[in-house]
C-alpha cells in the first residue's frame, strides 16, 4: 500500500556539521529505502571541517536541490550544484562540504530501511552511526 511521509513529522536527527531530517525509513514503516534532507550551512571561518563516513554494506545518492559544494571521496573531488546527482559506492569514504555562499541542502537516498548497520563515522557513536 502507498504511503505519504511528511517532513514535519520527520525524525530530527543530531549530527555534527549539518542539520538532517530522516523522512522515510524503516522506524515510520518503509523496508527498503531511507530518505533524508540534509542542510549544510555555510561554514564559517576557523571550522573544522567534518570527517569522511563510509556506507560499507549499501550505495548513497545525494541530490542537489539548492547551493553549491564538493563531495570529497575516495576517488577524487566532485563539484556539486543545484540540480546535480552524485552516487557513492559502497565502502567509499566520502563527506560533502558546503563552497557556496547560500546553504546546501540536499536529497540523500539509500537502499536500506535501516543505515545504522553498515554506517561509520569517526566522532559518531556506533549507536548513532546512521544518523547522518
Amino acid at each position: 500500500m502507498a504511503r505519504v511521509f511528511k517532513e514535519a513529522a520527520a525524525k530530527v536527527l543530531g549530527l555534527p556539521g549539518r542539520t538532517a531530517l530522516e523522512i522515510v525509513s524503516g522506524d515510520g514503516g518503509a523496508s527498503g529505502i531511507t530518505l533524508r534532507k540534509v542542510e549544510i550551512p555555510v561554514p564559517s571561518p576557523g571550522d573544522s571541517p567534518r570527517s569522511r563516513h563510509v556506507h560499507s554494506d549499501f550505495e548513497e545518492c545525494i541530490y542537489v536541490l539548492a547551493g553549491e559544494g564538493v563531495t570529497e571521496a575516495d576517488s577524487g573531488n566532485y563539484a556539486l550544484k543545484t540540480g546535480d546527482a552524485i552516487a557513492i559506492p559502497s565502502g567509499e569514504k566520502h563527506a560533502t562540504r558546503n563552497t557556496g555562499s547560500e546553504p546546501l541542502v540536499l536529497l540523500c537516498f539509500f537502499p536500506v530501511g535501516d543505515i545504522r548497520q553498515g554506517t561509520a563515522e569517526p566522532g559518531v557513536s556506533s549507536k548513532d552511526a546512521g544518523k547522518r
